[in-house]
């Protein structure tokens, strides 16, 4: 039987939804290829074809409907917007250099009713676009990085008009200066020029470009995500979706696109817009708040960033307006003012949102401020005049601290900002560490006083975040301490260089939001409330910081540019102190003289801001920046000087050689005067070589005021001597110590006293050069390994050129390489018996280190430098790493090594790097490095620093005072025979202080307008202290202890009385009214003394 076979499909007699058969090949993927197929979908080979191709709908860039004319300013110059406008404009075209840009744009009328229209201009540098009379709209960066912003949006009403015209100020620098290689750290090209690469009106595909970032930020959740979990293969099946229904020649793709990415963002995510912020989960995980941070200077000058400013707040105010959830924190007083003076009508805008909640000024400091160097009075004088300044134009102050970039934080600060009215600090700048990890996020920062300031380090280790999915990732799986606080600050936008946050982060925000309330994988970001709501958040939750680790002493970082840039250095110390000195001269002059000599207020306010600007350079910026601060440290010099001198002019009396002291403490001085002009011979105790010069012992008592030639003979003057048995052996001596130099290194350190030798057997002290090649980080960087490769420099033409018993000095030379180095060294017999040597330097080098050093036999296990407002110790040891790191430190006047019963102190007039490895203490003089400043510190440099021994332990000692009169010279008037006689002589001291010997006033007089002397008063030592202020002025009717800020408001009236008849023998100064204190450790107190109204 025969007979054909029909082959068909089974028929299923199941009645679910389930096939029953199954002949397909499956929907198995291959994971990796598929992710890795996502990167194709823009740019790169197939950008003719992907969704690259259709991000603009429309570009033209002819003649027709563009016209772009240029005016290039010379040189260097940075001319204004109005100064611009005055020239002739010539026509220019794409792929030329341009300047200051006058463009008018036709717009095809057929183009009205896009979404959108937009010139996009790409100058390949920095560039700013105004309106035609000069109110900046925006800013522009050019070039591809992720830093581009290129495009400027045409207002509706300009579109509808058809003819727009506006201005664009291109300026010949990168976000990152002109680096002369690329390499961002290297020195500037100077002759680096710029071209046009796009001056083209477009239309922007809308849905395309909302289409491309729907797809980042599926690709970042895809990178970001752990490998198997649900939301990062859901993010990948859709990512591939979109791939697959994308067609670059059907418009309806890219909608059709863009819903299938409502399954990870969520349905109606877009729709709701930054309402977003408003569904979803109520806890507050991690907390966005947009951020600029502007170096003031750095890879260009103050110039530059003064535009930087402009572009940055112009085009957040612009994105404000488009994304009303934006929030945007900015600190820095000082960059507010330049806007306030150079762009009025922006200064304007920002006030509006400022007063509207949007833009905050934050940190309260008048520059984001180096928080090593400053003195503990500039540091307060950059919070004073920071709040000050917010509050007078904003009517508000700071309620947050804002370092977030500063090499290290010195534990003054905590009781610095808590006098400034802020409870808050906000810093990152600890995740450089390159040997320790901070242990920490959020904390409470315990400053050397007891006192704590609530802190927070975003865990996302960065000021500059780009509002990725890993950056919200991060926020929460770096927090160091999430049993004690699981709440997070994402501080995004492009910075250092400016720039701030761009349109496309808060796309990706929404995005991130949307995901967060759908998906419990990724943590959720809160957009909206201000960096105040976030710490008063932190403060709640943590029991006002009770269930917060505690950090105590210094924030300390390990790296620091400590040394290089010296005259930067020198005229940040020299400038404090001549800024200290005229304020004290003046405000005694407008006491004793109110009828002749008005206090200088306004021009001592500009001297402090300029150096208080110049308190930004912590040491690692390009050369033409230092021309800059050089320059405005020769300002204050002369000014201060000027202004010291016209309050010595304000009275007189019969003297002709006398000096003003404007420490509080008592001076015996050794002067060098003229012969002859009627001083007296009697007053003269040893005379120069050529003996026209004569050498005079001033003395003064304690408080300060006027200084006289002392009466002491030379028969009872235990004085010094320098002699010498060769070219290479000399010995000093002063009553207490004797030095002996031999072979060209220092030998021996002798205390005469106790017969006690202090450096030990065959070792030497000296200088010493070391090689300095950092990792990469040229300036900022001191590897620990530079200590294994040293080279100890000799003396050589060792000559006497003073053997007492006044002045007793033998000057070296030191050759080495293309450098010269000549050094005096000169005991000294008056109240400290110190040994000073000054160093006339010629310096040539490059990557070499060069250090003072004096192996001492002593032993301990740290030593001691001096802080702001107090001190701090440090290891001389490597038992850990934290212990090792501390290798190069920062130090103002002092560095000491004590044990108990002794100790040796290095005293420092202009240098900030400290040493001490074991039992070598050591002073860092010189560096050469190469980057970003090619010739950083080449040439001539004149500096001095002293070695002190001292019985007793540093506790027990009078080293910080010895410091502060090294650096405090006498303002010495010699008047000759005949001359006008100019010296303000107060009729009594001032102020004094009595009592427990480790109260120290650092007497920084201030007169403000209600007829008020404010002085700030500190404890040294880190003991508790009960001391008398005794108070000589007349007119004083009252006593307040003010807030650092030197608020009435608040503030504590203290007892102001008479001293009794008993009380009256002990007191220093005679005559007068005593105002009782007790300090704490390294207690700053802020003392306002009320004068009654003149006349």
């Amino acid at each position: 039987m025969g007979g054909g076979h029909t082959h068909s499909q089974p028929r299923s007699n199941d009645t679910t939804d389930y096939p029953q058969w199954n002949f397909s090949p499956g929907a198995k993927w291959i994971k990796d290829l598929t992710r890795d197929r996502t990167g194709n979908f823009s740019g790169g080979h197939f950008a003719d074809v992907n969704l690259s191709s259709v991000l603009f709908t429309h570009r033209l860039d002819d003649s027709k409907h563009i016209e772009l004319q240029r005016w290039s300013a010379p040189g260097l110059t940075k001319p204004s917007f109005a100064e611009a406008l005055e020239h002739d404009f010539q026509p220019a075209k794409k792929g030329e250099s341009i300047g200051p840009s006058y463009i008018t744009v036709h717009i095809p009328s057929e183009w009205k009713d896009y979404e959108r229209v937009q010139f996009e201009f790409d100058p390949g540098c920095e560039a700013m676009i105004y309106t035609t009379d000069g109110t900046p709209l925006q800013g522009i960066t050019g070039g591809f990085g992720g830093d581009r912003r290129v495009e400027y949006i045409i207002p509706v009403e300009e579109r509808i008009k058809g003819t727009h015209s506006f201005v664009a100020e291109a300026s010949c620098n990168g976000m990152f200066g002109v680096p002369w290689n690329g390499d961002t750290i290297q020195p500037p090209d100077n002759n680096r020029f710029f071209q046009v690469a796009s001056a083209d009106l477009v239309v922007p595909n809308m849905p395309a470009w909302g289409l491309l970032w729907d797809f980042t930020v599926l690709r970042e959740l895809i990178s970001t995500l752990p490998g198997n979990s649900t939301l990062q293969n859901k993010a990948l099946t859709v990512a591939n979706a979109i791939m697959n229904t994308f067609r670059n020649n059907d418009p309806d793709s890219i909608p059709a696109a863009r819903k299938l990415a409502d399954e990870v963002f969520g349905e109606k995510w877009e729709e709701r817009g930054a309402a977003i912020y408003e569904h979803g989960p109520e806890e507050k995980q991690i907390w966005g708040v947009g951020h600029c941070h502007i170096d003031t200077a750095w890879l260009w000058p103050y110039r530059v960033t003064q535009q930087k400013v402009a572009r940055s707040w112009s085009t957040q105010v612009d994105l404000m307006d488009r994304y009303p959830e934006h929030r945007f924190a900015c600190s820095s007083a000082q960059q507010f003012k330049w806007l306030e003076q150079l762009y009025p009508p922006l200064f304007e805008r920002v006030r509006e949102k400022v007063l509207e909640g949007k833009f905050y000024p934050i940190g309260g400091s008048w520059v984001e401020n180096d928080a090593n160097m400053p003195s503990g009075e500039a540091l307060s004088r950059q919070l004073i005049f920071g709040q000050r300044y917010f509050e007078s134009r904003f009517g508000k102050r700071s309620r947050v601290a804002w370092l977030p970039d500063s090499f290290g934080l010195t534990g003054a600060l905590p009781q610095i900002i808590r006098g400034a009215g802020m409870d808050y600090f906000f810093t990152q700048k600890l995740s450089w560490n390159n040997i320790n990890v901070f242990p920490h996020s959020t904390f409470n920062w315990v400053g050397i006083d007891g006192t704590q300031v609530l802190c927070h380090m975003t865990p996302v280790d960065t000021y500059n975040a780009q509002a990725t999915a890993d950056d919200i990732k991060k926020a929460l799986t770096n927090h160091k301490n999430l049993e004690s606080s699981s709440t997070s600050l994402l501080v995004f936008g492009n910075g250092d260089g400016g720039g701030g946050p761009l349109a496309k982060m808060l796309e990706s925000l929404r995005r991130l939001r949307g995901t967060a309330n759908t998906s419990r994988e990724l943590p959720v970001v809160h957009m909206g409330p201000s960096v105040d709501e976030f710490y008063d958040h932190l403060k709640t939750s943590s029991d006002a910081g009770r269930n917060l680790p505690n950090w105590r002493g210094e924030l300390y970082l390990e790296v620091g540019p400590h040394s290089p840039d010296c005259s930067i250095k020198k005229g940040n110390r020299k400038s404090e102190i001549l800024l200290r000195d005229a304020e004290h001269i003046a405000t005694l002059a407008s006491i004793y003289k109110a009828d002749k000599y008005k206090y200088p207020k306004q021009k001592l306010d500009d001297s402090w801001e300029k150096v208080l600007l110049n308190q930004f350079l912590p040491g690692s910026a390009i050369g033409m920046v230092y021309d800059d601060a050089e320059k405005l440290y020769a300002e204050v010099r002369a000014d201060t000087e000027a202004l010291a001198e016209e309050a010595l002019r304000a009275s007189s009396g019969p003297l002709t050689l006398f000096a003003h002291n404007t420490t509080p403490f008592a001076r015996r001085d050794i002067v060098r005067v003229p012969l002859g002009g009627g001083i007296s011979t009697e007053n003269v105790l040893q005379t120069t070589s050529d003996g026209k010069e004569g050498y005079v012992v001033l003395e003064g008592g304690p408080g300060g005021g006027l200084v006289l030639p002392s009466q002491i003979s030379a028969k009872d003057l235990k004085g010094v001597t320098a002699q010498s048995s060769s070219n290479e052996h000399f010995v000093l001596r002063n009553e207490n110590v004797r030095l002996t130099v031999s072979g060209g290194r220092i030998t021996s350190l002798f205390d005469v006293q106790l017969e006690r030798e202090l450096i030990p057997h065959g070792e030497t002290g000296g200088l010493v050069i070391f090689e300095d090649h950092p990792n990469y980080w040229d300036a900022w960087d001191v590897e620990i390994h530079h200590l294994e490769k040293a080279q100890r420099l000799k003396f050589s033409n060792v000559k006497v050129v003073a053997s007492g018993p006044l002045r007793a000095s033998v000057v070296a030379d030191v050759e080495y390489g293309k450098s010269k180095i000549t050094t005096t060294v000169t005991p000294f017999p008056h109240l400290f018996n110190q040994l000073v040597f000054s160093a006339e330097v010629d310096w040539h080098e490059r990557h070499e280190f060069l250090k003072f050093e004096l192996p001492l036999d002593i032993h301990s296990e740290v030593a001691t430098y001096e802080t702001p407002w107090g001190h701090v110790q440090r290891p001389t040891h490597k038992n850990t790493t934290w212990d090792a790191a501390k290798f190069e430190v920062c130090g103002h006047k002092y560095a000491d090594l004590s044990e108990y019963g002794y100790g040796v102190a290095i005293l420092s007039e202009s240098k900030y790097g400290f040493s001490c490895q074991g039992s070598v203490l050591r002073i860092s003089l010189l560096r050469a490095a190469t980057a970003p400043d090619a010739d950083q510190d080449q040439g001539k440099h004149e500096f001095s620093w002293a070695v002190l021994p001292h019985r007793g332990h540093f506790l027990q000692s009078s080293v910080p005072i010895a410091a502060y009169l090294f650096n405090s010279p006498l303002y010495v008037r010699h008047v000759p025979e005949g001359g006008a006689v100019s010296a303000a002589v107060p009729p009594r001291v001032p102020f004094a202080l009595f009592g427990n010997d480790h109260s120290r006033g650092d007497l920084d007089s201030d007169a403000d307008g209600k007829r008020t002397i404010v002085l700030r008063l500190y404890e040294a030592y880190g003991g508790h202290a009960t001391v008398d202020l005794q108070v000589n002025v007349p007119g004083v009717i009252a006593a307040l202890s003010t807030n650092l800020l030197e608020d009435d408001v608040g503030a504590e009236a203290l007892e102001l009385k008479a001293p009794t008849a008993e009380a009256a023998e002990k007191l220093p100064l005679s005559g007068g009214l005593i105002v009782p204190l007790a300090f704490r450790g390294f207690e700053v107190k802020t003392i306002k003394l009320v004068l009654e109204k003149a006349g």
